[in-house]
């Protein structure tokens, strides 16, 4: 965290109470407007046959009136009219239960910056081009949308489980480094892969990483890593079934249960996991960034 530049203790002057910022769309530089065209072209031309339908669906949401950063006012007519979420902006990380809340009520907050041309390949910290091409696309689907929510309250639930390590990993490895099965084969959909030229190519065509059929416990129990390609992603069989093992699951006694199990170590393979690709584990740390 020591690297980010937009992390603050509390609501920075001009901020509201929840964090949420004006988006002030006309204040975006020239510069910063092309960088999010430059952006979203490269991204955008390489993902069909990569990217989930879901995705590649809801892209459309993103093909507003005018180029450059979308205008949040034209996108959240957009969004509101398929899926009932909007996009509100905030001036970088924000706390955790603030951003559990946004998510319970259907608020995506966006951080309002984008990176620069020396970071276009590799920004820890997410961007507006993160945030917004990489997650809205999905939250123009009924289903994620709706995940999506549930997320949000279970977040909140959590806080007072002392469990948010746990869950911090079932976000990681569905909402920001996914894999779907497809009729077509394996697709991306999370926003830290779709978002990421090198991921998205690296996520399903590396012989590096493992490949594992989701399961919810295995997830919580998983390691994961901030600063380079994942070594492990989670492949859900459908949408359908992550929102249903979300909303039909307990979480307090998994909660109970997962603090008497070990960690999983990044890139292990259990006795009993769904290996649909078993990695080389090859890749080399840092050669990706």
């Amino acid at each position: 965290m020591a690297d980010f530049q937009h992390v603050y203790d509390s609501p920075p002057k001009g901020a509201n109470a929840d964090w949420t910022i004006p988006q002030k769309w006309d204040a975006f530089s020239a510069d910063e407007h092309a960088m999010w065209d430059r952006l979203f072209a490269r991204q955008s031309a390489m993902l069909p046959g990569r990217a989930a339908d879901a995705f590649l669906r809801g892209l459309d949401v993103l093909k507003l009136s005018k180029p450059g950063i979308p205008d949040y006012r034209e996108l959240n007519q957009r969004l509101m009219a398929a899926t009932g979420w909007q996009v509100v902006a905030v001036p970088g990380l924000v706390p955790d239960d603030v951003f559990f809340d946004h998510l319970a009520n259907r608020r995506f907050p966006a951080g309002n910056f984008i990176r620069t041309p020396q970071q276009l390949d590799y920004l820890q910290e997410p961007d507006v081009f993160h945030d917004v091409f990489g997650h809205v696309p999905m939250l123009a689907d009924p289903v994620f949308a709706d995940y999506m929510v549930a997320y949000g309250k279970g977040g909140l639930r959590s806080l007072g489980f002392g469990a948010l390590d746990h869950l911090a990993r079932l976000y990681w490895y569905t909402v920001e480094f996914g894999l779907i099965q497809e009729p077509q084969g394996l697709r991306i959909y999370g926003a830290g892969i779709v978002s990421s030229y090198g991921e998205s190519v690296f996520a399903l065509d590396d012989p590096s990483p493992n490949r594992l059929g989701f399961d919810l416990m295995r997830v919580m129990r998983t390691h994961y890593r901030i600063d380079d390609f994942q070594q492990n992603y989670f492949v859900i069989p459908s949408l359908d079934y992550l929102l249903r093992v979300t909303v039909e699951t307990d979480f307090a006694p998994l909660y109970a249960e997962l603090e008497k199990l070990p960690d999983i170590r990044i890139a292990d393979i259990l006795p009993g996991d769904d290996v649909i690709t078993r990695g080389t584990q090859e890749y080399a740390e840092g050669a990706g960034r």
